[in-house]
């Protein structure tokens, strides 16, 4: 029985054995491109605001929903040449529409909100 000088008369611990990495997930839906993730800018009130202050400079796009945060960002990178620095999603719900008698639905979507290096900009007009 293998003892340390530490604790006299207790048997010496085993190195805990490392666990593998769970194999990565693939990605939903098809491959896509750079034109297919980034959708369209919004250009509201608050998204103005945001990309105008300089402590935010983050701005806001519709995206594809199967999009991750890691193919926003390079699209991102790639379709505009600015370095991303954080990337926030929110999946946003339909809303509900009426025509006459009938009660319809807007299709959900994804909204990403991107947070650029303080040094880059982006022009929509």
């Amino acid at each position: 029985m293998a003892t340390t000088a530490k604790t006299p008369g207790k048997p010496a611990a085993k190195p805990a054995a490392k666990k593998p990495a769970p194999p990565k997930k693939p990605t939903r839906g098809p491959q896509l491109e750079p034109h297919q993730i980034v959708l369209r800018p919004l250009v509201t009130e608050k998204g103005t605001h945001q990309s105008t202050n300089e402590h935010h400079n983050a701005y806001s796009f519709e995206v594809n929903p199967w999009a991750t945060k890691d193919q926003i960002k390079k699209a991102v990178q790639e379709l505009f040449n600015v370095r991303v620095l954080k990337v926030r999603t929110q999946n946003r719900m339909g809303k509900s529409r009426r025509y006459r008698f009938r009660v319809g639905k807007l299709p959900n979507w994804k909204k990403a909100i991107v947070k650029l290096h303080a040094e880059d900009r982006i022009e929509f007009f």
